[in-house]
């Protein structure tokens, strides 16, 4: 049975599909119900880089499609675009500079922006997970006005201090960072507290 836990996903263009799906398959293995919507641009990213022609549920959770609701993100008027649609957090990974400057001035002309708007308008947790870099002045001055309004910046920028060997141990590491923050528990060890576990088992 699905948790109760409910929680708005949406990709975007910029480079990271991994990230996205990790985070999903995350979610799924905590039985969290996914709401699911992609930019145009994100759509063109999950095919660039993870090979998916469609958007497929099932690839994108590891065989858990039944927990991911999808909207399309032309439908500004779905239930996850209204603030009587209860949820635990919205994500939108990765973020684009584009989807970041057009959240923070306001713009909801997709259904992942007006998301992401409702969200901040009701107070509940937006966790924008930023990838581009070098960030410009406007991107930090867009980072600055969401964070005054509520919004939680999360650059995906994976730590070195767990000694990662693998491209996937840098992609857990960010992915379990942000699963912390929508306080979503999962078994990933990727916290600095392991770390310290680690060196006391080793003297």
């Amino acid at each position: 049975m699905p948790s109760a836990t409910r929680i708005i996903i949406g990709i975007t263009g910029a480079s990271g599909a991994a990230y996205a799906r990790r985070v999903m398959q995350l979610l799924a293995e905590a039985d969290v119900q996914i709401h699911l919507t992609v930019s145009t641009y994100g759509k063109r990213l999950l095919f660039e880089e993870l090979g998916l022609k469609r958007l497929d549920p099932d690839a994108l959770t590891s065989g858990r499609g039944e927990l991911v609701t999808v909207y399309n993100d032309n439908d500004v008027g779905a239930a996850i675009a209204s603030g009587s649609f209860l949820h635990d957090g919205m994500i939108i990974v990765p973020c684009s500079s584009n989807t970041l400057g057009a959240i923070a001035a306001g713009i909801g002309d997709n259904l992942l922006k007006r998301a992401a708007a409702v969200t901040l308008k009701e107070r509940r947790r937006l966790v924008l997970a930023v990838r581009e870099s070098p960030a410009s002045h406007i991107d930090i001055c867009n980072m600055k006005r969401l964070s005054e309004a509520g919004a939680i910046i999360a650059p995906l920028s994976p730590g070195f201090y767990l000694r990662p060997q693998t491209v996937d141990d840098l992609v857990d590491f960010m992915a379990g960072k942000l699963l912390d923050l929508l306080n979503v528990p999962h078994d990933l060890d990727t916290r600095w507290e392991q770390r310290l576990a680690d060196e006391r088992a080793q003297h």
